[in-house]
């Protein structure tokens, strides 16, 4: 498996609309892409372009998403989590797997639309960190 670049940093927040002109207003973000909801995974999601990565702002759909419990332990939000792309989902996620970290369910569509899975963070140095496919080109997101 070859590491690729980094795609985002995952912010949760418990509002999307205060992060955005937070993101505009103080550090001066020109680009910031229009919120979404992604109910199979629980979240709002919305992307802010910095100039070689982006930053996803998430905010919990409710009480079952998982961003729920992370805000209760961080009301103001944070740093959730770290995403890299990778050429091919299923060999990184048998890469991982070999590698006895534990990788949080099967891959599944993400916020920009290609396959993604998680790998905990006690196997990851401390931080989640979520692995993509990379986008095809001319990915909306």
């Amino acid at each position: 498996m070859k590491l690729g670049r980094l795609n985002h940093v995952g912010v949760a927040t418990p509002s999307i609309e205060k992060s955005i002109a937070f993101y505009r207003e103080v550090m001066g973000a020109e680009v910031i892409r229009e919120p979404f909801d992604l109910p199979a995974q629980g979240v709002k999601v919305c992307f802010v372009d910095t100039p070689n990565s982006q930053i996803e702002l998430i905010e919990p759909l409710g009480e079952a998403s998982p961003i729920h419990g992370f805000l209760a332990k961080n009301p103001a939000g944070g740093q959730h989590h770290l995403c890299y792309e990778v050429p091919d989902i299923h060999a990184a996620k048998a890469w991982f797997e070999s590698k006895g970290a534990k990788v949080l369910g099967e891959p599944r569509i993400g916020a920009h639309g290609t396959l993604i899975f998680f790998v905990h963070p006690k196997d990851m140095g401390g931080v989640l960190t979520e692995i993509m496919e990379t986008p095809k080109e001319g990915a909306e997101h």
